[in-house]
């Protein structure tokens, strides 16, 4: 039986559908599919107006969703998915492209403003709080209208790097579920660099 007090859930954003699919909006789907091969976790299933699976990770229940909202509306999902798991915030982790990090660059917060990302200003409306940690992949501005520019995908060039930056997300993501977030930010901001 798993104690509810070791639920930790991770939210990758994006925008469902095959037209979004691959696109720099929705990293944080990318690397919920490299968790969920990670762990072994079990198909997702649709509810809570979500992909969500469940798996465990030492003696922690680990649950895996990606809203399938659409981006702007992201925070209701995310409203629905940490009351059904009666989830503490601090032990939620959301996982965003971010368009002010250069691409491949990595950084984890406890909290924070939204930065203009839409995906999380909706959840900082629907949870009536900025004090839920994420981890923000750059996409950099590039040359685009921001709108054209996220909804974009990448160019050859970086999908050369985009397993890498995967990975290191992932493991950032890892690194937190064992170590908490103040160990997690000394190794993962110091360390991720842009590619």
């Amino acid at each position: 039986m798993f104690d509810r007090d070791h639920t930790k859930v991770v939210i990758g954003l994006g925008n469902p559908g095959r037209k979004y699919a691959g696109t720099r909006h929705n990293l944080g789907f990318l690397v919920m599919d490299e968790l969920a091969k990670r762990t072994s976790a079990p198909a997702s299933k649709q509810r809570l107006r979500a992909e969500i699976t469940e798996t465990r990770t030492d003696n922690s229940r680990l649950v895996l969703a990606m809203p399938q909202t659409y981006m702007n509306d992201s925070g209701i999902s995310v409203r629905e998915i940490v009351r059904w798991y009666k989830a503490h915030l601090e032990d939620v982790l959301i996982v965003v492209d971010d368009l002010d990090l250069p691409f491949g660059q990595i950084r984890i917060r406890p909290k924070g403003s939204a930065g203009g990302h839409n995906g999380l200003k909706s959840i900082f409306h629907e949870l009536g709080s900025q004090e839920i940690p994420r981890l923000r992949i750059g996409i950099g501005r590039g040359g685009n209208h921001t709108i054209g520019h996220v909804l974009s995908r990448f160019s050859p060039e970086e999908q050369q790097h985009l397993p890498e930056i995967i990975d290191q997300a992932a493991d950032a993501v890892d690194h937190w579920m064992r170590h908490g977030m103040l160990a997690t930010m000394n190794v993962t901001n110091r360390s991720s660099s842009p590619l």
